[in-house]
Order: structure tokens, then C-alpha cells, then sequence
């Protein structure tokens, strides 16, 4: 799928509207390439009505929303050892009614949860404003019904 940043924004939007907490959901692709804007929009969508700046220095921010359920957003960029994670209370994550948007999330390693939807984003070759993205289901995460049927979903 392609996406425009308005596009991307509105399909963020579409997402938090429409999923079921817990979910985690791993955002992938190189700096500049819509990660932020994608998790904002799913915020957004999910009820959160302050601004969600990226938590690059904090690393994690939470957001409480009306209907009860907490979108976390977390930016591993700037981690740089796996045992970093626990000082996010990085086990916790995604027990409660949460809605974990994680940029950077390969950075984990092998300490993701078995049940996520990983997102790449990355410029599309020939056109700067557009993104190429690809959806992937990794184990069994809770349905993400927004996602349009134009979107290739791989297990």
C-alpha cells in the first residue's frame, strides 16, 4: 500500500477507532519515514486528545484516554542495550487495556511480545511524498478491522 502523510494519518486514525485492547504494535522503517505521524494518528483515533510528541529522550509516554484505555508510546532509537528495556517496565506493557505503539521496535530483539503487528514504512523509490507500507501479523494479535483490503496482510 502507498500512503500520502494524510493519508497515513487518516489510516492511523481509522486503526485507533477500530482496535481492540491489548494490542502492541511494532513500527519499523529509517528516520523521516512516518512512524511518529502513524503512531499521533492511531493516538488520536483512540481517543487521545493531547499532542503526542515522539518520546525520543523520554523514551516512553503514556496517554490516558475517556474510554479506559491507555495508548503507550515508546521509541527505542535511542536505547542502546536490550537491558534498558526493563527500566520501561517493558514486561508490563500490554497486560492492561492498552493500546503499545513501539518505534524502533527490532531493537527489542527478541524480547517482542509472540502476538503483534509489525508496520514498515520506507519512501516510496519514486515519488518523496508517498510511503510504501507493509503490514505484517506476527502469532495471533487481536484484529486490526481498519486496515483497508488493499493492504497485503502476511503471517
Amino acid at each position: 500500500m502507498r500512503l500520502d502523510e494524510q493519508g497515513l494519518e487518516q489510516w492511523g486514525e481509522q486503526i485507533g477507532r477500530a482496535v481492540t485492547a491489548p494490542v502492541f504494535i511494532g513500527l519499523h522503517g529509517p528516520l523521516g519515514a512516518g512512524k511518529s505521524v502513524l503512531a499521533r494518528a492511531i493516538g488520536h483515533g483512540a481517543g487521545v486528545e493531547d499532542p503526542m510528541p515522539s518520546p525520543s529522550y523520554n523514551l516512553l509516554l503514556r496517554y490516558e484516554t475517556d474510554t479506559g484505555v491507555d495508548v503507550v508510546h515508546v521509541d527505542l532509537y535511542r536505547i542502546e542495550s536490550v537491558d534498558e528495556l526493563w527500566e520501561l517496565g517493558w514486561t508490563e506493557l500490554g497486560q492492561g487495556l492498552e493500546i503499545v505503539l513501539v518505534e524502533w521496535s527490532e531493537r527489542a530483539g527478541d524480547h517482542l511480545p509472540a502476538d503483534r503487528w509489525s508496520i514498515r514504512l520506507s519512501p516510496a523509490a519514486d515519488a518523496t511524498d508517498l510511503r510504501e507500507v507493509e503490514v505484517r501479523r506476527i502469532g495471533d494479535p487481536p484484529e486490526l478491522p481498519a486496515f483497508p483490503m488493499s493492504v497485503s496482510v502476511r503471517r
